[in-house]
């Protein structure tokens, strides 16, 4: 059976390893040895695919002038997925890399039938989530889409040129005008970092969700016929698995009561926890003979993705799991307090960066 990415969909992904062949992305072991240091997300495999990462790594290590571009669409409260995109920023960023993030706020008004002030508002949240997360806002460039210089909406046309309908048909099947605006788009956000105007990146990494390929699969495209025209080069990519909602479905902001969103109070997080679908048997009793199962444990998810950065403490956890020496109750409890925890620290930092109005200093704001 095959699988379709939708870029703009809600449902998970459950069988990762058929992109490989379908979509001829490249497993991430090829790419990571030329890492200069470790992340868990990649050891662990969240990190699993990649196109031309390798590359990328390559010329950051010739000390060539390389950059980071990705997105999110502000179409609702930022929750632990997009937390995922905005460490992995965090990381390119401690390497070395330009990092340069947009605010989809025209794809959100196009696809999501969001007001504009909407999308003006969860933007400036996804900002300061990043930033206090620990990006350097001093080294980090953040835009809104409709708030970008002439060169490059001036991409957009010069892109819907050399693109046919059938071609975008076959990448993205049934598309609305809208998503075929916000399709081209996409190619320009990810590829204008190439322009000398914008820097003349010849390395650009975009860091994404692997139902996002499509778009990746467009501006590569794209970039090989206007190669010889504006110098542009394919950009690299490397993809991550999605950290589930707590029902076990795609995390998104559209299923609050399943998603675990980066302002949620205490007592919010632990209802939502304590909630969550796991991998456990019908009886304490079963539970204790039989073991539970983490591959199919949400909880076991938010361990895996933040929680537990060290592999010993994940893999004492996976063990007693299996071996039924833990119960479900107890390990929501322990995961809620750790997730409590976490979140209060970073809120606590969130405020101050709203409250000093960082986002407003170092972005332009659309107006409307």
């Amino acid at each position: 059976m095959t699988i379709k990415l939708d870029p703009w969909g809600h449902f998970a992904i459950k069988e990762y390893d058929k992109l490989f062949k379908q979509f001829g992305i490249e497993p991430i072991d090829k790419a990571t040895p030329l890492l200069p240091k470790k992340h868990y997300f990649f050891d662990r495999k969240i990190v699993f695919g990649h196109r031309d990462f390798d590359k990328w790594l390559q010329a950051l290590r010739n000390g060539e002038k390389v950059a980071v571009l990705t997105g999110f669409m502000p179409s609702g409260h930022t929750h632990l997925g997009h937390l995922m995109v905005i460490e992995e920023l965090r990381f390119l960023q401690e390497l070395g890399a330009h990092v340069k993030i947009v605010i989809a706020d025209a794809e959100a008004y196009a696809v999501r039938r969001l007001s504009r002030k909407e999308t003006i508002k969860y933007g400036i949240e996804y900002i300061a989530h990043a930033i206090a997360w620990g990006l350097n806002p001093e080294k980090t460039e953040f835009y809104f889409q409709t708030a970008q210089k002439t060169e490059y909406y001036r991409l957009i046309q010069m892109f819907s040129r050399r693109v046919s309908m059938a071609e975008m048909e076959a990448i993205y099947g049934d598309i609305s005008p809208g998503k075929i605006i916000a399709s081209l788009t996409q190619a320009a956000d990810i590829l204008h970092l190439q322009l000398p105007e914008y820097g003349g990146y010849k390395h650009v990494l975009v860091p994404v969700g692997a139902d996002q390929d499509p778009h990746l699969r467009l501006s590569r495209d794209i970039a090989d016929r206007f190669h010889t025209e504006l110098g542009l080069n394919r950009p690299a990519s490397f993809y991550h698995k999605f950290i589930r909602g707590l029902d076990g479905n795609k995390m998104s902001s559209s299923r609050p009561d399943y998603a675990i969103f980066l302002l949620d109070k205490p007592d919010i997080i632990k209802r939502k926890v304590m909630m969550a679908l796991t991998g456990g048997r019908a009886t304490a009793e079963e539970q204790r003979k039989y073991g539970g199962i983490p591959e199919k444990c949400t909880v076991y998810e938010l361990y895996m993705y933040f929680l537990y950065k060290d592999d010993r403490e994940l893999y004492k956890l996976y063990k007693e799991c299996v071996e039924g020496k833990i119960l479900c109750g107890e390990d929501k409890r322990i995961a809620a307090k750790l997730l409590v925890e976490m979140l209060t620290e970073h809120q606590k930092r969130y405020k101050e960066v709203m409250e000093e109005g960082i986002v407003q200093k170092i972005v332009k704001i659309p107006s409307f």
